[in-house]
């Protein structure tokens, strides 16, 4: 459920753990990631608007179709495999007085991709808002390890995905006046990682794919841009990283610690209302005071 205290903003590690498989079971978290302040008060920003979201069932992707819902937005969300993640995001979004509906499926296949795409806007009627959020990692220290079976499966589910789902979509969100699509890239386009490369690569092909949409979409009248993460405490962290990285997990920003979904999800709502009618082609930082060029 959403937290119902405000985080404690000096909580700077988080205890040993581990699962065995990406991309997570929030539920599984120790602590649970906060979803949405408390003291959140929605002012109508998504009023009667429609968004689909990859990669909604946990993390990021649930405090944005939280958020969007508390603005006044229904949602249809997409995720791999974890169903009891994916139906609390659904009773979160309800309780929120908005309609959710939830599609399961692998984003890596296209078909699958114009599937959700037709789903969502049979379900909702329409689609305003597209966020490509789904996202996967293998950290590998060693760079000679990265074989091709990684490497496509990054690139599948990381970018192929979006351009996959961005072209089903397309059709609905040039019907809508003042629709946005928003992609999930990362620090890592901006800083590298050493030991997630094809990661990072994927982050900065995202980056230059919301640039470049952006310029094509312009006189379609759809906004792209994007949200870069530092360090935000989500399912994929205790599933993809050692326990002793997960304890220090956001230690060296300069806030010195992870943030939280919750801190993420207001800047999509910046991005998928009128408050930004004219950004687009941008990437907004939300990582703990890193300072990234570009």
């Amino acid at each position: 459920m959403a937290n119902k205290s405000k985080k404690k903003t000096s909580e700077k590690k988080q205890p040993k753990q581990k699962q065995q498989r990406q991309p997570g079971r929030e539920s599984a978290m120790t602590p649970e990631p906060e979803v949405i302040r408390a003291d959140y008060r929605g002012s109508g920003k998504l009023e009667g608007r429609t968004a689909l979201i990859t990669g909604g069932d946990s993390g990021i992707g649930r405090a944005v179709a939280v958020a969007f819902a508390r603005e006044g937005a229904d949602v249809a969300i997409v995720y791999l495999e974890e169903d009891k993640d994916a139906m609390q995001t659904e009773r979160l979004v309800e309780a929120e007085g908005q309609e959710c509906y939830v599609i399961r499926g692998d984003v890596q296949k296209e078909a699958f991709c114009r599937r959700a795409v037709d789903e969502a806007v049979s379900e909702l009627g329409r689609l305003d808002v597209l966020v490509n959020n789904a996202a996967m990692q293998f950290p590998t220290p060693n760079f000679e390890d990265i074989d091709a079976k990684q490497l496509e499966t990054t690139f599948r589910t990381n970018i192929f995905a979006m351009f996959y789902t961005t072209r089903a979509a397309l059709g609905a969100l040039k019907r809508r006046e003042g629709s946005a699509i928003i992609n999930t890239t990362s620090v890592t386009a901006y800083r590298g990682s050493g030991s997630l490369v094809d990661y990072s690569a994927t982050k900065g092909a995202i980056v230059s794919f919301t640039r470049s949409l952006a310029t094509n979409l312009a006189k379609e009248g759809v906004r792209v841009n994007a949200v870069a993460p530092g360090p935000i405490w989500t399912p994929l962290i205790p599933s993809t990283f050692p326990e002793e990285k997960v304890e220090k997990f956001g230690s060296d920003t300069p806030m010195g610690r992870a943030g939280h979904p919750s801190e993420c999800a207001p800047a999509y709502v910046y991005l998928a209302s009128d408050d930004s009618s004219y950004v687009t082609g941008q990437v907004l930082h939300v990582n703990g005071g890193e300072i990234v060029n570009g």
